[in-house]
């Protein structure tokens, strides 16, 4: 059993590298790469989580294989920071550990792969069953929500509950490079 929680969390650490990788390829090429010959997925958004520390990179798909490697975008959300609601999930125990702490008005930070840049504030969080959870899709206004498994400490899988976290936009997006460099220019 001990071999095999280190297995997973080796995995989860291996893979966020060779996405990271995949990711900082993407950016500079446009265009998405794959983060190993095989894979059926690629790097769409890199999620930051400030007072948490947190930085993953999110895949496209939530399915059970993209879930083993970090966390997935599911098909048919919003791009973080355009209208509707961008949903991403992962594992409580690896890519969104973070998620526990986080607390309203806590900042996230997405990053998509065009290069854009979305800031949301943390509005809510709760726990649902999973046979009731209903995410909306559609939403007048940019929307961020977060799902993961509870409880956290829970040791077996599958449990019936999940963690639900909404975050609602903090400031428009922009292009991650280009307000940086404005910003870096400013100031000098």
């Amino acid at each position: 059993m001990l071999a095999d929680g280190g297995w997973i969390d080796a995995k989860a650490r291996v893979g966020q590298w060779l996405l990271q990788r995949a990711w900082q390829r993407s950016q500079a090429s446009g265009a998405a790469v794959k983060p190993w010959p095989w894979a059926d997925m690629h790097p769409v958004a890199r999620i930051h989580a400030p007072a948490q520390h947190a930085d993953v990179i999110a895949l496209s798909g939530a399915t059970g294989r993209t879930l083993a490697w970090g966390p997935g975008h599911l098909d048919g959300s919003a791009i973080a920071g355009e209208p509707g609601n961008a949903v991403f999930t992962a594992h409580r125990d690896t890519h969104f550990a973070f998620v526990a702490s986080l607390r309203v008005g806590d900042r996230i930070v997405v990053d998509n792969a065009d290069g854009s840049r979305a800031q949301f504030r943390v509005s809510g969080t709760s726990v649902v069953a999973a046979s009731e959870l209903h995410l909306r899709a559609d939403t007048a206004v940019p929307m961020l929500t977060l799902v993961t498994c509870y409880p956290f400490d829970a040791v077996a899988p599958g449990t019936p509950w999940r963690y639900v976290v909404t975050a609602t936009l903090a400031a428009p997006p922009v292009m991650a490079g280009v307000s940086e460099g404005i910003r870096r220019h400013s100031a000098s």
